[in-house]
């Protein structure tokens, strides 16, 4: 019974799943928006949230964090030169998930994540 846990296991390991979400979080930071399946887009979005949290605090603490999980140099700096400073006055709810349809293949509900644009 999966009484009180919290996420969802998307038919992963744990370490395939935190790598899944950390180059999810990478793509949809460096492309502005990812289509996935609506699972995976609902346990993208407080994993991506926190990270825009992190870059707009803007410390070098934060930076090492957010950099343990977005290891991509260049996406990394344009969080905290873009991305932080975007969403500074905002408390939070940084990205919208869009529903798009089922994929044609197998019939998996699909949705488009994207970050806002204030």
């Amino acid at each position: 019974m999966r009484h009180r846990r919290k996420g969802r296991q998307l038919g992963r390991t744990s370490q395939h799943r935190k790598a899944m979400l950390r180059n999810m979080a990478t793509s949809l930071f460096e492309h502005d928006g990812v289509e996935t399946t609506v699972a995976k887009a609902k346990e993208l979005r407080p994993f991506a949230e926190r990270l825009i949290t992190l870059a707009r605090r803007g410390d070098l603490h934060a930076r090492r964090q957010v950099e343990r999980d977005i290891r991509n140099r260049h996406v990394s700096g344009r969080l905290f030169t873009e991305l932080g400073p975007r969403f500074a006055t905002r408390p939070g709810g940084y990205t919208r998930i869009v529903k798009l349809g089922h994929r044609e293949g197998d019939g998996a509900e699909m949705a488009r994540i994207e970050l806002l644009s204030e």
